[in-house]
């Protein structure tokens, strides 16, 4: 949507102003998910491999 009248340098500045800093936020978040992969990967892991332990010792027949 077009402003209702030409934008003013201060009007511009604030546009620019709030782009940037929404583009930071992202891009902080898009950083801390990228570092915190490994960790999650590693705990779904081990969840897995809990839970299929469990279930072998429990249904297993012998």
């Amino acid at each position: 949507m077009l402003p209702a009248s030409p934008w003013t340098r201060k009007g511009f500045a604030w546009t620019i102003g709030y782009f940037v800093t929404g583009i930071s936020l992202f891009a902080i978040g898009a950083h801390l998910s990228f570092v915190n992969i490994a960790p999650q990967q590693a705990r779904a892991k081990a969840r897995k491999e809990f839970v299929e332990e469990y279930i072998l010792k429990k249904y297993r027949k012998e």
